[in-house]
């Protein structure tokens, strides 16, 4: 079975791109053993055919490799801090931000970033990145429909301010869509943009390997300009932020120095 599941991640690195074993495996093997299982299949080799084969089947698999749990102003209290002093931190040095939310599932992130943004500082000037290996979490997320479940930390007036209600579902207004560019980009492979002024990444690199975390950490480092931000997540501390000069701004909030 040992073997049979590293030839199946040889060829999920192969045929996508995407390096399993980056992933702590524990986890990621239970989780696709009991897809396959769900599926039919008895073993990995059948199951990757099946794979090369159905396209159905390989979006399946791409969102259960991906975790896609996501809400508007998710931790309520990190987005005070945001609002009150990792954004007017920025704006002391520029009129025009440059944000990445990275992993950013089906969209809640950059479009809560958006909302943020336009309405406690609407003269800024800002262009947000939001990127994703899942391809189905980005084309929810380009859709920008949500359920009410989605929006509950959401205050009521930002709700009826930047969405249209319409049977119980929520669609974003094109005011926030205009300033969001959405695209596929893997973490653990692709390069990443230069001189951000902030980076979200949250509730993601728990999955990773302490070797694929400290890269990526590395890679965000390069990415943002010195003075610029980045936003984890309430299990990602990083615990040596001067390893990949950065510093602990406040909590979850890592500065470029």
């Amino acid at each position: 079975m040992i073997d049979e599941y590293v030839g199946f991640t040889a060829n999920i690195k192969s045929k996508l791109g995407i390096d399993l074993n980056l992933y702590k495996e524990a986890q990621m093997k239970r989780r696709l053993t009991s897809l396959r299982n769900k599926r039919g299949y008895s073993n990995f080799k059948s199951y990757f055919e099946a794979l090369n084969q159905e396209e159905l089947l390989l979006n399946e698999f791409i969102d259960r490799i991906t975790i896609n749990v996501s809400e508007f102003y998710r931790n309520p209290k990190r987005w005070i801090v945001l609002e009150k002093e990792i954004f007017p931190l920025l704006l002391k040095s520029t009129s025009k931000l440059s944000i990445w939310s990275a992993a950013c599932s089906t969209g809640e992130e950059p479009y809560s970033l958006a909302i943020l943004l336009n309405e406690y500082f609407p003269e800024t000037n800002f262009q947000i990145t939001a990127t994703d290996i899942d391809q189905n979490a980005l084309e929810k997320a380009k859709q920008g429909i949500y359920s009410e479940q989605s929006l509950k930390e959401l205050p009521a007036k930002l709700k009826e301010k930047y969405f249209i209600e319409q049977h119980g579902l929520y669609t974003v207004k094109p005011i926030l869509k205009e300033k969001i560019i959405f695209k596929q980009h893997n973490l653990l492979a692709d390069s990443y943009p230069k001189n951000m002024d902030l980076i979200v990444c949250r509730n993601v690199l728990i999955y990773f390997t302490d070797p694929a975390k400290e890269t990526i950490y590395h890679n965000f480092s390069a990415s943002l300009k010195n003075g610029g931000f980045l936003f984890v997540g309430s299990t990602e501390q990083i615990f040596s932020p001067a390893t990949y000069k950065m510093s602990l701004k406040d909590t979850f909030f890592y500065e470029k120095r």
